[in-house]
């Protein structure tokens, strides 16, 4: 799933931009597939008979819809892009809430708000004058839990699932995540992933759990019954259950370098032994929808995939649920755009996804269909699919959302049983990899000093798909019903008589006993993931931390919070001990269950969590699955209480620079460039390379330092003449970042009346990638000067996204005239609280 993207909205007032261009054609080679799947594709064990009455009743459906209902039938519409009035006039089959969706935009908003307006859809699908009543069907991305909702349980995200070896604790997941859902009204979940990460510097690798597709196989049935319930159950998709997609289909964990919604280019044995695994016993559990995948398959997107989507999945797997794509995936199809796409379903694809170019797409379908571009055996068969699960889900029999079992149940969202079920999976996904001088359990009567940048942030320990798209900009007080890390610690060490002290900074007056250290990456999704090497790097400098207790005789527990395994020997060197604890979610005291022991030595849980992943020897060792390479720690390591065996000293390679930072989004941090870019002023024809002094005086131009958090950590750039300053540096690919949600945002201290014509454009390749757009189009009006949050979407640049292909300078400030700014940050980031293109 893809957050919110406006481009190819059809609202009025909008500026449209990246619509008018089909993508640009695939790549011509043959795809090596084979003429009889049969001969390469695992068969299933067992099928699901139609039922005849079923099939009877979509008849008598089918021949009272007019074309119009039909083509409605498959798109399914964002919530911050359609109101439920829009459905008295588009008969559209589904509605969706994307990364960053959420009743009234405010991805903070009480719970009770999802339900009423869950309701107000329901009703308005109901009250459409004239023709055949449909139910509408809400998706959501409850992909750890209903993570989109405040309040709601928190689970680890997959790969620490993949860690616990417990397919059993998966059913129970799903069928928690399932009832809290139906609480608030929505009737699917987009989960689970069944994707086999073969690359860890993709930047889902967390969703996947794991790079073996015997674990993923365990795991997919058992998480879809959990979330439906059993496939022959009588209350199979009644009371409390709800609908489960299988995504994404097929191979999105092993695109070429790990790149998020790239090719991947396996042989199809591969592809079908490897990524198509979990697909086999989530069919068989009989999940009833599966989302397509943005990935390519030797340069043919999956979108317009016949073969994997039709031949494959429906024709010899017996497949009858429907195929729905993922956000306006369909446009990336040859031929193809967010508004038009007859291609995809004459593939295969049921369902567009189409969040914000739903208008648009309902119109060009419906042409589509009347000149024969879609046929009306398809476009039946289509309608059929996505009516069958409606009926199996009994949708057409339901009350509005509100008066179903469960509904508004708000004490259940969060509730005690609930969060236990989480507890026992952070206790079971932790992976001990390091324990010298058994430093663990810890004695609970202790003085432990707990720090770390994410002992006490909820956003650091629930990661991405957490209330909003990225997880980013979550407090605490956005989780009532949670426990950080810390709040778990203390709370195990004073009920067992011991103290337990928070310090951010480390410090302490009193010795501790031992000291925790809680850190790990920021939250990300999707490809804002993606990474050049998997060395974990830390601003944070937890390193100096751990060794100055080590300096102090203090032994040291590190608890590493990452969405994939990362290459930290020098940390893990200055540790006594070491755990992997993943993405846990909501409940930090799992990880407190199993880390403090009772004053007598005594302990009620021991290390049961096991590497789904390989953990990395070196930075760039990121595909370390099927032998390629000697893990640090193979797949199934983990240390256990009477374990006894150390780990000694590894190789720090202290020759390897980690301050290079290889995302792609990060471009100066602290009024300074991020290593690969530097910065850069022209005027006159000359060019001046200024990020070894970060100072320049000149005639036209001058850069300086200035103090905002601490001393020196903005730059200062004042024009007097025609110039340009800007961060430059290798070429790298925007298209994705354009293709989506995310702007580019400066942190600047600005002032309308010094800020001339300044204005920011990008480049790319020695040319500007689009439009250039002054800086003061993007401050409220009225606002006073000083620091403030500067965005622009990347997609309001161009309407020719294709040309960021070639960043090599993503942030050029221009002016002609005198103006002035300071730079503390610029980077990219979701597109969340941005005014829309048309104020740019």
């Amino acid at each position: 799933m893809r957050s919110i993207f406006r481009a190819c909205s059809a609202l009025a007032g909008l500026v449209v931009l990246g619509c008018a261009s089909p993508t640009a054609p695939e790549d011509a080679q043959a795809i090596p597939q084979t003429q009889n799947p049969q001969d390469v594709w695992p068969t299933l064990s067992s099928t699901r008979t139609l039922d005849p009455e079923i099939e009877r009743r979509i008849d008598e459906i089918l021949a009272n819809l007019t074309v119009e209902e039909k083509v409605g039938q498959l798109i399914q519409a964002d919530i911050n892009s359609i109101t439920p009035a829009d459905l008295l006039d588009y008969p559209l089959g589904s509605i969706l809430n994307g990364g960053n969706s959420a009743p009234e935009g405010n991805v903070r908003i009480d719970a009770t708000a999802w339900l009423a307006l869950a309701d107000e859809f329901y009703e308005a699908a109901n009250q459409r004058s004239g023709g055949t009543y449909i139910p509408l069907i809400w998706g959501t991305d409850a992909v750890h839990g209903h993570n989109n909702v405040v309040g709601a349980t928190i689970f680890p995200h997959n790969i620490g699932l993949g860690a616990t070896g417990d397919p059993e604790l998966l059913q129970r997941i799903g069928e928690v995540t399932a009832l809290e859902t139906v609480i608030t009204g929505q009737d699917w979940s987009f989960a689970p992933t069944l994707a086999v990460a073969r690359n860890d510097r993709w930047g889902r690798t967390y969703e996947s759990f794991s790079e073996d597709p015997e674990i993923v196989a365990a795991y997919a049935g058992r998480i879809v019954e959990g979330l439906q319930g059993g496939r022959d159950a009588p209350d199979r998709l009644r009371n409390g259950r709800v609908l489960s997609s299988a995504k994404h289909f097929l191979g999105d964990g092993g695109t070429n370098a790990g790149i998020d919604q790239g090719d991947t280019t396996s042989d199809e044995a591969e592809l079908a032994r490897v990524h198509g695994a979990g697909y086999v016993t989530a069919i068989e559990a009989g999940v009833e929808i599966v989302m397509a995948s943005f990935n390519s398959w030797h340069g043919k997107k999956l979108h317009g995939h016949k073969y994997l989507l039709t031949d494959v999945l429906k024709t010899h797997w017996g497949f009858d649920g429907f195929v729905v794509g993922d956000w306006n995936g369909h446009g990336q199809v040859a031929g193809c755009s967010p508004v038009e796409c007859p291609a995809a379903i004459m593939a295969g694809l049921d369902m567009f996804m189409a969040p914000d170019s739903w208008r648009g797409l309902y119109h060009n379908t419906l042409d589509n269909v009347r000149n024969g571009e879609i046929t009306e055996a398809r476009l039946d068969d289509a309608v059929r699919r996505i009516l069958r699960v409606k009926i199996r889900a009994g949708l057409f029999e339901k009350p509005k959302p509100s008066q179903r079992r469960y509904a508004g149940a708000f004490d259940h969202l969060g509730g005690p049983a609930h969060r236990a079920v989480a507890r026992e999976a952070v206790r079971k996904s932790l992976v001990l990899l390091k324990n010298e001088a058994g430093v663990l359990p810890i004695n609970g009567n202790a003085r432990v000093l707990v720090t770390g940048a994410g002992a006490h942030d909820m956003g650091v320990q629930t990661g991405g798909w957490t209330l909003s798209w990225q997880g980013s900009g979550n407090s605490r007080d956005d989780f009532p019903n949670a426990e950080t890390i810390w709040e778990g610690l203390r709370h195990a060490i004073t009920k067992r008589g011991g103290t337990a002290i928070l310090s951010p900074s480390g410090d302490y007056s009193a010795q501790p006993d031992v000291a925790i250290v809680v850190y790990g990456e920021p939250p990300y999704a999707e490809f804002q993931g993606d990474r050049g090497d998997i060395a974990f790097r830390d601003p944070d400098d937890h390193l100096d931390l751990l060794e100055r207790f080590r300096e102090a005789g203090i032994p040291t527990v590190s608890v590493f919070l990452s969405g994939r395994p990362m290459w930290a020997n020098r940390l893990i060197n200055a540790s006594d001990s070491f755990v992997a604890a993943w993405l846990p979610g909501s409940e930090g005291g799992g990880i407190a269950d199993v880390l403090i022991g009772d004053p007598d030595g005594t302990t009620q849980f021991d290390f049961e969590g096991r590497l789904s992943f390989s953990w990395p020897d070196h930075p760039d060792h990121a595909e370390l699955h099927s032998g390629q390479g000697t893990p640090l720690f193979a797949i199934g390591y983990g240390l256990d209480y009477d374990s006894g065996q150390t780990v000694g000293m590894l190789d720090p390679m202290a020759s390897y620079d980690l301050s290079m930072q290889t995302g792609t989004g990060q471009l100066l941090e602290r009024g300074r460039p991020i290593t690969p870019w530097r910065v850069v002023l022209e005027s006159d024809g000359m060019t001046h390379d200024i990020t070894g002094t970060m100072r320049h005086s000149g005639t036209k131009v001058a850069v300086d330092r200035l103090d905002y958090h601490a001393q020196e950590d903005a730059m200062t750039v004042a024009w007097q003449d025609a110039a340009s300053v800007s961060v430059s540096g290798p070429s790298v690919d925007w298209t994705r970042a354009a293709n989506a949600d995310l702007s580019l945002v400066l942190e600047a201290w600005v002032d309308h009346d010094q800020m001339g014509d300044l204005a920011l454009s990008i480049g790319c390749s020695g040319n500007e990638c689009g439009q250039s757009v002054q800086l003061a189009n993007l401050m409220e009006p009225g606002a006073s000067a000083g620091w403030h949050r500067l965005a622009v979407p990347l997609k309001c640049m161009t309407e020719d996204t294709e040309l960021f292909a070639a960043t090599d300078q993503p942030v050029v400030l221009s002016a002609t005239e005198p103006a002035q700014i300071a730079l503390y940050a610029a980077h990219l980031a979701p597109t969340e609280g941005v005014a829309e293109c048309a104020q740019q």
